[in-house]
């Protein structure tokens, strides 16, 4: 039986993320903490891009370039959704993710989904370092993992073996 997984080693790898500056009180947390799981596990200053966009919805259209780019290795989308009075919370929330599982299916690039969807500005707080620690770390530790077992995928399964049967 063959395991492949991705490790935490982040030396060399290109990461993008994406941060909208609505709900800045929140998304800066989010990406204090993406940055500091990024380079805590080696990915270097000069190997990451922070593109920062005005809301989440804005995601979608920044995901499309930075794909088209094809530089990076994995894409940290991050983000604050608050429910408020009206419906919009719904529809950016949804239309979000749904872009986002959409891009993963068809790109080869890992995109990591760090979006919080909350009823709260308290509960997005908790969430981006307060009380259950910070979801930006987390997606940070993804994007490495998952930049990892692209390459590993690659190198066993795409790359030609020397003892290959012909």
């Amino acid at each position: 039986m063959k395991v492949v997984q991705g490790d935490y080693r982040g030396e060399g790898l290109k990461i993008a993320v994406v941060v909208p500056r609505f709900n800045d009180l929140v998304t800066s947390k989010l990406l204090e903490g993406a940055l500091d799981g990024l380079k805590r596990h080696g990915v270097s200053d000069e190997n990451i891009t922070v593109v920062r966009i005005p809301g989440s919805m804005e995601a979608i259209y920044t995901l499309k370039r930075l794909l088209d780019l094809g530089v990076h290795d994995a894409i940290i989308v991050l983000g604050a959704v608050i429910r408020g009075e009206t419906y919009h919370f719904n529809v950016v929330a949804n239309e979000i993710g749904k872009a986002v599982a959409q891009f993963n299916m068809n790109s080869d690039v890992p995109i990591v989904f760090g979006v919080l969807t909350t009823d709260t500005l308290e509960q997005a707080l908790n969430r981006a370092g307060a009380k259950s620690g910070n979801k930006g770390f987390e997606a940070a530790m993804v994007a490495i993992e998952m930049a990892n077992l692209r390459k590993k995928l690659r190198r066993d399964f795409l790359e030609p073996h020397s003892n290959s049967r012909q």
